[in-house]
């Protein structure tokens, strides 16, 4: 989607008041942390505009959706945000009902994590992968992803610093036609009552694949990694990060064919400061290992999160591990958990409903 930046020009009333005003501080925020609260607030727009129908969303991966990072408020003014959002979104058709409150971010004992068991859990990894019995989605098919999900709402308030407010853990639902071009999205309390449109005439790409494009990716890891690179070159915080970053993206709201999805994970072990961490827990509280990585700017570690004894991919969390723009460590600011990845005969259809919608 590209952006146009307008200006809203100001009345002489708060031109004047800016004047009184102390000078805003110019907190640092990097490549990611601008994008992310960039989409966040375009999101707002989109929803509280008083369009006759939702705008179909512009990309089909989800994004870190960020309230304010870095940048402290007062308490007053987060809750009349929220109280904000319940008034403008509440009743008519096509609206969202009031958006839940933020609730404190939990907090996690930071695990080390060593290359010493990298390869062989990469292996049992991908071996699980391999073995996937997900069918491949046909004709006029969907591609049904139900997940738990929480994200980082603000990072500190002024009037408690010690702590991050996350969105509560919610359900969010998706369907995809394998080709991209159709699609739905469900998030109670985030989108408008029932869902919205994902429907694109976008080209697939890494950045918002569908499964027909994931299927010319080459599944040899080495060759598939320096195409990752290639097509990333320029974004995030680091070539290393962001390539750790676009694998992930697949695993969560996407159907990867099985040779791809093994020559994923091979090819994401070659990714310098790629770690094993033997404990971590998904969003729906299922306890498995996990492969992460640190983003040196932003002071927090993704994990994905597979199942110890079948290796199955459980879903990941971003845990804060070096203090950052008002974050302590340990601090959960990302947290999900696939509960059920499907092929349905329909879109809005759920598993165990074929054939009657949804």
């Amino acid at each position: 989607m590209i952006r146009k930046k307008s200006r809203r020009e100001e009345s002489l009333d708060h031109a004047e008041l800016a004047r009184l005003l102390p000078a805003p501080g110019d907190p640092y925020l990097s490549l990611d942390r601008h994008l992310l609260l960039e989409e966040h607030l375009m999101s707002e727009i989109q929803r509280t505009a008083p369009a006759p129908a939702p705008a179909p969303a512009p990309a089909r991966r989800p994004a870190r959706r960020v309230l304010l990072i870095g940048v402290p408020v007062t308490a007053a003014a987060l809750a009349g945000a929220f109280a904000f959002t319940a008034l403008t979104n509440s009743g008519g058709s096509g609206t969202v009902a009031a958006t839940p409150p933020p609730v404190e971010a939990p907090v996690v004992r930071i695990e080390p994590g060593s290359t010493a068991q990298l390869a062989s859990t990469v292996e049992h990894i991908a071996a699980a992968a391999s073995a996937d019995k997900t069918p491949e989605p046909g004709p006029g098919q969907y591609i049904y992803i139900k997940s738990k999900v929480s994200y980082l709402s603000v990072s500190h308030t002024d009037a408690d610093e010690s702590k991050t407010l996350v969105e509560p853990l919610h359900i969010r639902e998706v369907w995809n036609s394998r080709d991209g071009k159709q699609g739905w999205l469900d998030e109670p309390g985030y989108k408008p009552k029932g869902g919205i449109t994902l429907d694109s005439d976008v080209e697939s790409s890494l950045g918002g694949p569908s499964y027909d494009y994931l299927k010319t990716l080459p599944t040899d890891p080495d060759a598939l990694l320096k195409k990752i690179y290639k097509e990333t070159k320029g974004q995030g915080n680091s070539p290393d990060q962001q390539a750790f970053a676009t694998v992930g993206d697949l695993l969560g709201e996407e159907l990867v064919p099985a040779k791809l999805n093994a020559a994923l994970y091979r090819a994401a072990a070659k990714i310098p400061g790629v770690v094993v961490v033997e404990h971590a827990e998904d969003a729906a509280g299922r306890e498995g290992i996990a492969l992460a990585h640190v983003d040196q700017k932003s002071g927090d570690r993704t994990e994905w999160i597979f199942d110890s004894k079948t290796y199955a991919y459980l879903g990941s969390r971003a845990v804060q591990v070096k203090q950052a723009y008002g974050i302590k460590p340990g601090t959960v600011i990302d947290w999900t958990a696939v509960l059920e990845r499907a092929v349905v005969d329909a879109q809005k259809q759920r598993p165990g409903a074929q054939g009657t919608g949804a």
